[in-house]
């Protein structure tokens, strides 16, 4: 990794391009990105060289690339390959920020590299990239109901009991990003991934307490 490279993130939020699929739980990964981004007064602009929209700019000297692939989930890897190539970035300074549907609706786990699971993007970025070592924030959107095609989970909308507290959730995704340019991941990776296993847990018992009362 160059110096240069140690200056800049390209942070890349999954989802799927159109105003249909903008609230859906696969879209969770833009919607921290954009979220993130407002919050530092960045503006997306949609650029066809990369197939994607892009916002950037400049935090405590570290240069921010926002990116949104709209080729569609299952080829993200498409515009964060030629993004990353004409700007020469090393792979490890992609963060990807997507749904995880082996999460909870409302818990975060921050991973340095990893495998991708069911996740179209996640397959499309690691075969376009070749490599699993990138980190990554994942967003827990919950399995959805027994039985339910998982396509229709990803696809559909949140609850009313979920959209109460979605935008407090989009809102803590963001804040991870604003830490990991000035904190190193190790740090806010323990930080984050052990308060959300602490915070399961305690969720956890309570079901339990609630259930021994019940019966």
């Amino acid at each position: 990794m160059t110096n240069e490279d140690a200056k800049q993130f390209v942070y890349v939020g999954l989802g799927n391009p159109g105003k249909e699929y903008e609230k859906t739980r696969h879209n969770i990964g833009n919607l921290v990105l954009r979220s993130f981004a407002h919050n530092q007064g960045f503006v997306f602009k949609a650029d066809a060289r990369f197939k994607a929209e892009i916002a950037k700019g400049e935090i405590s000297g570290v240069k921010i690339h926002c990116l949104f692939p709209t080729t569609y989930m299952n080829e993200s890897g498409v515009a964060v390959r030629k993004y990353i190539d004409f700007f020469k970035i090393n792979s490890n300074r992609v963060v990807v920020i997507s749904d995880d549907v082996d999460l909870p609706f409302g818990q975060m786990r921050l991973k340095t590299s990893g495998g991708a699971g069911t996740h179209n993007g996640l397959k499309s970025i690691e075969k376009y990239l070749a490599t699993q070592c990138y980190p990554r924030l994942r967003m827990g959107i919950g399995l959805g109901y027994k039985d339910q095609d998982l396509a229709d989970h990803v696809l559909s909308r949140f609850s009313a009991e979920e959209a109460a507290t979605l935008d407090s959730f989009i809102k803590q995704g963001a804040s991870v990003l604003a830490r990991l340019i000035i904190e190193d991941i190790a740090l806010v990776m323990n930080d984050i991934n052990k308060k959300q296993k602490t915070d399961f847990l305690l969720e956890e018992g309570q079901e339990k307490n609630n259930d021994s009362r019940k019966f």
